[in-house]
């Protein structure tokens, strides 16, 4: 656990007590705050109890306090918390700026910072494990799903790696990284932005909080980030600012949890960064191939009678699907659950690997309608019964896919649940010729 002198005496408040939120009231509880927290589920404020006073923020008195810590999933543009900072004149962050503030108290380190719309996760995960790979201390954290302030201290010289939404960037006003990445750009979470440039602007705040001798990487695969690096020159100049061409000479069928034209991007965005950091072009290439991938993200669940199951419930957004269609032959996919689009335009030349389309949950007609004109489509309405129906259909050589393009929340309590799901009906297929 990270904490921090700094925090000693000081209160705070902090709304939304799921991972990121447990491990604030913790990390500030044993550096000496005082908390006061909330969640609208009662089993979370039961377990946060310990730590903190349990009472309604929105309430509350919060007369000298150091400031409101909150979920990224808090949508300030709507939120009355947002009216509730300024009327205390009580700022608003998130845990990566509480950690940004505890690095003071820390062994000297360096921090990457990796944002974009999409890959974000497996370019972090790929980056921890060559540094892992090649012996230096590292820890990483963020929106990857783990909270870096419920991370144990890296010694001297050790490397923290945070993948970093828009949301937390949103609530982050000095994290200086030594290394800043931007992957790429594509509409996205517009319900909490005043158009597509505000979204863009928030990616682009990460080099803004740079110093003028840290390095920005920037991919070179869509207009708008190469936008931004244009911006990012004009503000900075030239010197340590990078932009990345996704063509790099890697043999991509020696490496199976890398798959598709868009993991070759995330492999370049990664070697620029271990350069960034020092390493050698021989110590990257050596790790990439004990790499695992991800859980839910083009995961290899199973090859059953030469068939394969990828689970990339992950996907819930129908530009992080683009790729996946892309990095395979012959798919039978599974997409469905609650669209974040109404139009599905995005997918028009997407389809060409696609044999067959099975859709469930809560969009699944919408999909249908939208594909039944140049595809075979089954609406199966469960994904248990989307997986059974695409077994009984494929053949060797196809690939069954996960890959939803929407939001779980239909049917499932996140994209973990339903990936868990997928992985529970492969589990119950046996391969043919086999007695069950």
């Amino acid at each position: 656990m990270i904490r921090s002198r700094l925090f000693a005496g000081k209160k705070y408040a902090v709304l939304g007590l799921a991972r990121s939120g447990m491990a604030t009231i913790k990390a500030l509880s044993e550096s000496g705050a005082t908390i006061l927290a909330w969640d609208n589920r009662e089993e979370a404020r039961n377990n946060a109890s310990q730590w903190a006073e349990i009472a309604d923020i929105i309430q509350a008195d919060l007369t000298g306090f150091a400031a409101i810590i909150v979920s990224p999933g808090v949508p300030l543009n709507t939120h009355p918390i947002t009216e509730k900072s300024v009327e205390y004149g009580v700022p608003i962050i998130g845990d990566i700026e509480l950690f940004s503030q505890a690095r003071l108290s820390l062994p000297s380190h360096r921090v990457v910072g990796i944002t974009g719309t999409n890959g974000k996760s497996t370019t972090t995960a790929l980056l921890h494990h060559i540094m892992q790979y090649c012996g230096f201390p590292a820890r990483m954290g963020g929106n990857i799903g783990l909270p870096i302030m419920s991370q144990d201290p890296l010694p001297e010289g050790g490397i923290y790696i945070l993948e970093l939404s828009s949301y937390q960037i949103d609530l982050t006003h000095s994290l200086s990284c030594d290394v800043a990445a931007l992957i790429n750009l594509s509409p996205d979470h517009l319900d909490r932005y005043d158009g597509y440039q505000s979204y863009i602007s928030s990616k682009e705040r990460l080099f803004a909080m740079q110093d003028a001798d840290h390095i920005s990487i920037i991919g070179d695969g869509d207009k708008d980030t190469l936008q931004v690096y244009e911006r990012v020159i004009r503000h900075r100049g030239p010197q340590n600012v990078i932009l990345v061409d996704k063509d790099i000479n890697v043999n991509q069928s020696r490496l199976p949890s890398l798959q598709g034209p868009h993991n070759m991007q995330n492999i370049a965005i990664v070697a620029t960064i271990c350069r960034a950091l020092g390493l050698s072009e021989h110590q990257w290439r050596n790790a990439l191939s004990t790499f695992q991938g991800l859980e839910h993200r083009l995961e290899r669940v199973a090859k059953i009678d030469d068939v394969l199951y990828i689970n990339d419930s992950k996907a819930t957004n129908p530009e992080s699907v683009i790729p996946a269609l892309a990095a395979y032959n012959n798919i039978h996919w599974i997409v469905g659950g609650i669209a974040k689009a109404e139009s599905f335009e995005v997918f028009k030349t997407s389809l060409g690997n696609v044999k067959k389309v099975y859709t469930i949950g809560q969009s699944g007609p919408l999909f249908a309608n939208a594909f039944q004109e140049c595809l075979p489509v089954e609406n199966c309405k469960l994904l248990a019964n989307a997986v059974m129906k695409a077994a009984q259909n494929a053949v060797a050589g196809d690939v069954v896919l996960l890959s939803p393009a929407c939001a779980s929340f239909d049917q499932f309590s996140d994209f973990e649940a339903r990936g868990d799901c997928y992985k529970a009906a492969i589990a119950n297929i046996l391969p043919r010729g086999e007695d069950g």
